[in-house]
């Protein structure tokens, strides 16, 4: 499982970006279409909507990418 840091004063990353940041998705303007096309959980629950916010302790799990653990 992969952790990242939220940077410090931030308390969520959107779900999007999240995705950008560990290299799920190549660009920006994909997001909307692994969302449509992919099976990402957070926190267990399906989830679609790339604005998400994701705090300290929620996991994403990114069906063939694996987890990522907010921290």
């Amino acid at each position: 499982m992969r952790t990242v840091d939220l940077r410090p004063g931030e308390d969520t990353i959107r779900l999007g970006q999240l995705l950008k940041l560990v290299d799920a998705v190549p660009t920006g303007a994909q997001v909307k279409d692994v969302l449509a096309t992919t099976d990402i959980r957070v926190n267990g629950e399906p989830e679609d909507r790339r604005g998400r916010q994701l705090r300290s302790g929620d996991v994403v799990s990114v069906d063939g990418f694996g987890d990522v653990r907010i921290r």
